[in-house]
Parts: C-alpha cells; sequence; structure tokens
C-alpha cells in the first residue's frame, strides 16, 4: 500500500519528492533572482549550441524505416510506424509498409512524394507553450501550432516530443533528434512532469488524499509521483508530479472527482524548468542539457507500482 506523508498539513505530498518538484514549490513564493554569472554562462552556451548545433553520426546504415524518417525530422518513431503503414512512403519509388525495412545509405526515400534525408545538424529547442495552440507540425484547418512560435529557429525539419493539448500551457521540447524523442516518449522512459493545476475550487484534504492513494479511471489506475499545495491559503492551486504520458491524464485525475481544471501549466519536464523563458518564447539547450537528457533515468531501477 502507498504511504502518505502527512507531516506537513495543507502542504503534504505522496511518495520521495524530487529536486524539481521541490523547487517548484520554492518558486511559488518568491521572485526570480537577478541574472548571476551561471545565468551569463548558460545564455553564452545556448547561443554557442544555436549557432554551432549537434552533427549526427551516419555510419549507422542500414537504418530500420521507421528510424529514417524520425531521423529525417518527418515525426518521432511510433507515428513513423502509422505513416509507413498507411502507405505514404517509398523506398526507390516503391511503397513499403514494414516499418522494419532497412534503409542502406544508396536509397531515395519519399515521404508524401517529397524526397527526404537524413539531417545531420541536430537541433534542441524549447518552448514556453501558450494556449489555444496546437500540439502538432500542422493543421489542415489553418489553426495556431507549436511551430508558428518556432518559424525562425532553425532550418532543419523539427518536431515536437509528445504533446500538451490545446488549451495546456508550458514546456514542449522540440528536436529532429529521433532517438532522443524516442527516448523521451516511451512509457518505460518514465519521464519526470510537473504540472502546475488551477481547479474551480479548493481541493479538500479528503480528495487530495484520494489522488495520492490513486484512481481508477476509465484506462486504468494511476498514481501521482507528488502532489502539492505551492500556496498554503489557496487550495485552488495545485502543484502534481507524474510519469505517465497518458491523454490528458491531469485533467481526467481531478474531473474523476469532481472538479475542472481552469488553467494546467507544464512547469518542469525531464528537469528542464521555464524559468526566465516566458511564455510563447524559446530557446535552445545548452550541450550538458542534451546530454542530461540523453542520459535521463537510463540508471534509475524500476520498481513496480503497489496497488491498493
Amino acid at each position: 500500500m502507498r504511504k502518505k506523508d502527512t507531516s506537513h498539513k495543507g502542504n503534504s505530498s505522496t511518495g520521495k519528492k524530487t529536486h524539481a518538484f521541490t523547487r517548484f514549490e520554492k518558486e511559488q513564493t518568491q521572485d526570480y533572482p537577478k541574472p548571476s554569472k551561471a545565468k551569463k554562462e548558460r545564455r553564452k552556451q545556448t547561443k554557442k549550441a544555436q549557432k554551432e548545433g549537434f552533427r549526427r553520426k551516419t555510419n549507422a546504415y542500414p537504418y530500420p524505416l521507421n528510424k529514417y524518417l524520425a531521423h529525417c525530422g518527418v515525426c518521432a518513431r511510433r507515428k513513423a510506424v502509422e505513416h509507413i503503414k498507411e502507405g505514404q512512403v517509398k523506398v526507390n519509388n516503391k511503397t513499403i509498409l514494414e516499418p522494419g525495412f532497412k534503409v542502406e545509405r544508396k536509397d531515395k526515400v519519399y515521404f508524401n512524394n517529397k524526397p527526404i534525408r537524413i539531417q545531420q545538424r541536430l537541433e534542441y529547442l524549447l518552448l514556453n507553450k501558450p494556449k489555444d495552440c496546437l500540439t502538432t507540425t500542422n493543421d489542415p484547418r489553418g489553426r495556431r501550432t507549436v511551430m508558428d512560435y518556432i518559424r525562425h529557429a532553425s532550418q532543419e525539419r523539427v518536431y515536437p516530443v509528445g504533446r500538451l493539448d490545446r488549451n495546456t500551457s508550458g514546456l514542449l521540447l522540440i528536436t529532429n533528434d529521433g532517438d532522443l524523442a524516442q527516448h523521451l516518449s516511451h512509457p518505460s522512459g518514465e519521464i519526470e512532469k510537473i504540472y502546475h493545476a488551477t481547479l474551480n475550487k479548493p481541493l479538500t484534504q479528503k480528495d487530495f488524499d484520494q489522488i495520492i492513494s490513486g484512481l481508477e479511471l476509465e484506462d486504468g489506475f494511476i498514481a501521482p509521483d507528488a502532489i502539492a499545495f505551492p500556496n498554503n491559503t489557496d487550495h485552488t492551486q495545485v502543484g502534481i508530479e507524474i510519469h505517465s504520458g497518458r491523454n490528458r491524464i491531469v485533467r481526467r485525475i481531478f474531473e474523476q472527482l469532481g472538479y475542472e481544471v481552469k488553467n494546467l501549466d507544464r512547469v518542469v519536464y525531464a528537469g528542464l524548468t521555464k524559468k526566465n523563458l516566458t511564455r510563447g518564447k524559446w530557446r535552445s539547450l545548452t550541450e550538458k542539457e542534451v546530454r542530461t537528457l540523453k542520459h535521463f533515468n537510463k540508471s534509475k531501477k524500476k520498481t513496480p507500482q503497489k496497488r491498493k
């Protein structure tokens, strides 16, 4: 049975708080500091990464076809499988329906009848996504997408990693690194995500404890890694840390108990924070941040979650 931490009235949480979650709580009650030497150095590294970029190793042929599409910046590998099975990909003018088909260096690959190639320059962009914008590379109905905010950020074909629904704001990683996108998107990666939710009414202690214990939703059991009140006097504001990537999972947790989520903001993603990144703006990741992402949670031992 999951143990409850009742040592902090009004600000209790379940499980062991991560450093990022503790930092999130602290930042709700203080202003950001003025630029320091560390921040200036980080900006310098970001500009350097943006200017020089990261180079992809090209000695990995043959590539599985879905991985090839990801490295071309078309989409993530799992989405590439759908495109391939729908007959949207040709190799040497022949439609291929098998995602595992091996692509050699000499092969010519087409997506929707347009030639594509593996991109040598790797891009890693962090966007603070605003509300009322879609997490997709294009929208047939002409609605605003996240790509509109990074239109001049890169000349490479990049795509968002994972998804934030239209009315959820916050951190979104955009890249053309298929391997990293696969690692961060796959459920086994257990990527840390922290959200700041604003509810239509104060969260009661009874419902707080029920969320800690876990809820049975229509698609299965779910329990957050941590939950807290950033402000002890305003229980409509809730911080929640969760690893699950299931669709609208945070909203559905609160809706299950009769709450409406008025605003939802992702404030931490895989250790990255939106500190000094205003809404609708983006920045390039530093080389250190990219290295950290590539090894995020790889050494962590997975322990099965006990159900009540």
